[in-house]
């Protein structure tokens, strides 16, 4: 099992923040039941702003994360960012499926997003169900159609919360025959 290296994407600053970054890393880590570490480097994205749009072109960070990543180990950038598709208005994360890198964004995870006041144990929540979908499509996982499941598709910030931080059994299977897991 290759460990996960957490990567700060951001303009200099570690944002979400250190203590969100280490919660998630532990929280990873006993999910995948690997190594999780948080990589010193911070990686800048101001590359793929659409200036247009004030969002970050989720693809292009995954691109430049597969050429800068570990062969032996999986990636997953997390940055305040916000994240879009072109086909999307958003995305909370985004993963090459069967690969080594993924991206999630804690943009609009946050509750301040919708002009709510902080709520820092749910961003927390949010963002180890966000991490452990996208992780979970580079193990090869598509979207699940059980609601309650890690894997199901999240558009909205609601589907989001409904769900559980858990891979069904169904889910869980195929990874655990393989041996990936």
């Amino acid at each position: 099992m290759k460990p996960i290296h957490l990567i700060p994407l951001g303009s200099g600053q570690i944002d979400p923040g250190l203590d969100v970054l280490e919660h998630l890393a532990a929280t990873l880590a006993r999910t995948f039941r690997t190594p999780c570490r948080i990589r010193p480097e911070v990686f800048d994205p101001g590359f793929a702003l659409d200036a247009t749009r004030q969002q970050f072109y989720s693809t292009a960070i995954l691109q430049r994360l597969e050429r800068a990543a570990d062969p032996d180990a999986r990636v997953l950038g997390v940055t305040a960012c916000d994240l879009y598709v072109p086909v999307l208005t958003f995305v909370f994360g985004e993963a090459q499926l069967d690969g080594n890198c993924a991206v999630v964004s804690t943009a609009r995870l946050k509750e301040e997003f919708y002009g709510l006041p902080p709520q820092h144990d749910l961003l927390r929540v949010r963002l180890v169900k966000e991490a452990a979908h996208e992780l979970g499509h580079t193990f090869g996982l598509r979207h699940c159609a059980d609601w309650r499941c890690v894997m199901t598709s999240s558009h909205a910030v609601e589907r989001l919360d409904v769900k559980t931080a858990e891979f069904c059994p169904r889910c869980r299977k195929p990874v655990f025959e393989n041996g990936s897991w």
